[in-house]
């Protein structure tokens, strides 16, 4: 498995040799993010839970794919703006921990102010 680092440094390396930077503008990027997004979406909508499952089955692999060009555009946008995504992460899961705290929210789906 590779490390954030090392995935950054392949999808800067594969931008870089097309000399693409110039069109990486983070509105455009942020962009190319909600787009990539909807597409993982395109595989859910309209379905129930039974279909739904049996897409997860068959296409498992272009969901993957999806997935990745959402993550190739989190870590594209997150070093060119020099956010360590990482720690970024992490910063949010313990504002979320705050925000939800185990003994009110365990097994439910309310948002953090109406908890």
């Amino acid at each position: 498995m590779k490390s954030i680092n090392e995935l950054t440094k392949k999808i800067i390396a594969f931008r870089d040799a097309r000399d693409w930077k110039q069109f990486h503008n983070p509105k455009d990027i942020a962009l190319s993010l909600v787009l990539e997004a909807t597409e993982v979406m395109e595989h859910f909508q309209w379905k129930n839970v039974k279909e739904v499952e049996k897409h997860v089955k068959i296409q498992k692999n272009e969901i993957g794919e999806e997935l990745a060009d959402v993550l190739f555009w989190v870590l594209l946008m997150s070093h060119d703006l020099n956010i360590e995504i990482s720690e970024a992460l992490i910063k949010k899961i313990k504002k979320n921990e705050g925000k939800y705290p185990i003994e009110k929210a365990k097994g439910k789906h309310t948002k953090y102010n109406k908890l």
